[in-house]
């Protein structure tokens, strides 16, 4: 298991869920001279994405997410996006809340899987905050922030070899290999099967610096080449035109990491039989774990980094639901598997009166009140297309 792959794991979901959001927020804004008190304006959306992005690469959020270490469990790294989801004026339910992470976790997966060789889970990174950064061009302070993890990144994996590379793959594969949620966008594309396992292409540009196959060399024992034998590849492939750019500006050739949300299109969720039989494998991450008070030190270290902000005095939270209707919603609640449900994990210290005081001030400052629910209002308006995603 390699200890440098969190800051990738971190910047590439969190990329995937600030696409879904400038999505749909784009779909439902009303111009501002047009728009109800209750209703999302352009202007919304730019806060609700400054508010997140600001958040999400804050510099001491950033300087405990570079810090080598080991991954953590699905649920603890939950916990982390789902005080992320929060820091602006959405809020959402658990529900809406798994549907959101099923989405963002698919696609990193189906990412990590087609990359045509480990180093370029870098350059999916790096296509993830080139559109991370054309959602706050009017805002230079943020963007400022978002350069400063490129540098990060430069500096921290610009000189890894192949192999620590695919060491770090090989660690999100492990990470993913029970999720098989099936997401419409890649059914009907044909990337995925009905048991939401992906289907690897036989076809396209192979990796920089590698040969297209169908050729046979045979060496003596001085290193001398004798012979060759051509076969059938049975494929369609290509020689890449170049190899994409690992600087702070530049093409980046490959596309994966980009928005594929940029075309408006219905993306549904749904759990495979094959996610359900795993469900047993899966269940022991609600078992007492060895590893149980490294990771609450992890998430006390993580989330004493974040600075999330609180609507001003009177302001109310939008509630954002990914479903048409709040029946919609319950029910998903309600027929999810408990064991593929990742609930925010509880921090409880209760042995120890200084940590707990610590970890009780750090949660204080993440605490979301409840919002009352209304049957119209900016979330529920917005999210009410949300099951379109």
């Amino acid at each position: 298991m390699s200890t440098r792959t969190l800051p990738l794991l971190f910047l590439n979901l969190g990329g995937e869920m600030l696409y879904i959001l400038d999505q749909r927020l784009r779909a439902q804004s009303i111009p501002g001279e047009k728009a109800r008190k209750d209703e999302w304006t352009d202007v919304d959306r730019r806060r609700v994405m400054n508010d997140i992005i600001a958040t999400m690469f804050n510099k001491k959020f950033m300087e405990e997410l570079f810090k080598p270490q080991e991954l953590y469990s699905k649920k603890a790294l939950r916990t982390v996006y789902d005080r992320l989801a929060h820091a602006s004026i959405m809020r959402l339910n658990q529900a809406s809340m798994d549907k959101l992470y099923d989405l963002m976790t698919m696609a990193f997966k189906y990412q990590v899987l087609l990359c045509p060789r480990p180093k370029d889970i870098l350059l999916i990174t790096f296509n993830h905050l080139d559109a991370i950064k054309d959602f706050i061009l009017d805002s230079p302070s943020i963007l400022n922030q978002v350069d400063e993890t490129f540098r990060q990144l430069i500096d921290t994996y610009g000189s890894l070899s192949d192999g620590e590379f695919q060491l770090i793959r090989q660690t999100l594969l492990i990470f993913f290999q029970d999720m098989h949620i099936r997401v419409s966008i890649f059914l009907k594309d044909k990337v995925q099967n009905s048991n939401g396992r992906f289907v690897l292409p036989t076809s396209g540009p192979v990796p920089w610096g590698t040969e297209v196959p169908g050729l046979i060399r045979i060496f003596d024992s001085q290193g001398d080449e004798i012979k060759r034998t051509e076969f059938v590849h049975g494929g369609n492939y290509l020689l890449p035109l170049r190899e994409g750019s690992f600087d702070l500006y530049g093409d980046r050739v490959i596309k994966l990491g980009t928005n594929m949300y940029s075309i408006s299109r219905p993306v549904e969720t749904h759990m495979s039989g094959t996610a359900k039989n795993t469900a047993s494998r899966i269940k022991e991450n609600a078992a007492p774990n060895p590893l149980a008070k490294e990771e609450l030190n992890f998430l006390a270290r993580l989330m004493g980094g974040l600075e999330i902000k609180k609507p001003l005095g009177t302001e109310a939270g939008f509630r954002l639901n990914l479903f048409t209707t709040d029946e919609e919603e319950e029910h998903a609640a309600l027929t999810r598997p408990e064991e593929l449900s990742y609930q925010v994990v509880s921090i409880q210290a209760d042995q120890d009166r200084e940590r707990n005081e610590e970890l009780s001030r750090i949660m204080e400052e993440f605490d979301v009140q409840e919002q009352p629910r209304q049957s119209t209002s900016k979330g529920a308006d917005l999210l009410a297309m949300m099951d379109e995603l």
